[in-house]
């Protein structure tokens, strides 16, 4: 079974949001929003769906990658997350939440080793234009 196909985003605390995300704007040209920024690119083993990227600035002090006492998580893009899922609670990884789904895709949270939080994606990809 495929488990990682890509990373999904990269999530990291800093003492302003807002200013972190028009700092990036002004200088290297990303196209943000409260949310930061999406990259759009096309899937190499599918050109005609699309995939994207998630960069998000997170306020210090959420509580959004609690358990982990670090600045960052990643999102990893994967392929059927419902069997992932299954397969690392037989590798006894931490599972922190159930599944949830929306329009754009289902997500759990997970913990490796070093106790970091990790987000697996199932994306519910577009086709490309």
């Amino acid at each position: 079974m495929k488990k990682v196909t890509g990373i999904g985003g990269i999530f990291f605390k800093c003492e302003d949001p807002k200013a972190v995300n028009e700092w990036y704007k002004t200088h290297l040209g990303f196209d943000t929003s409260d949310y930061g920024t999406s990259f759009e690119w096309l899937q190499a083993e599918d050109p005609s769906k699309k995939g994207l990227t998630q960069w998000n600035p997170f306020a210090a002090n959420t509580k959004y990658f609690e358990p982990s006492a670090k600045d960052f998580m990643i999102n990893y893009r994967v392929e059927n997350l419902e069997a992932l899922v299954e397969e690392l609670r037989k590798e006894n990884v931490t599972i922190l939440d159930a599944i949830v789904s929306y329009d754009y895709g289902k997500f759990v949270h997970i913990l490796d080793l070093e106790g970091n939080k990790i987000q697996l994606w199932e994306p519910a990809d577009e086709p490309a234009q």
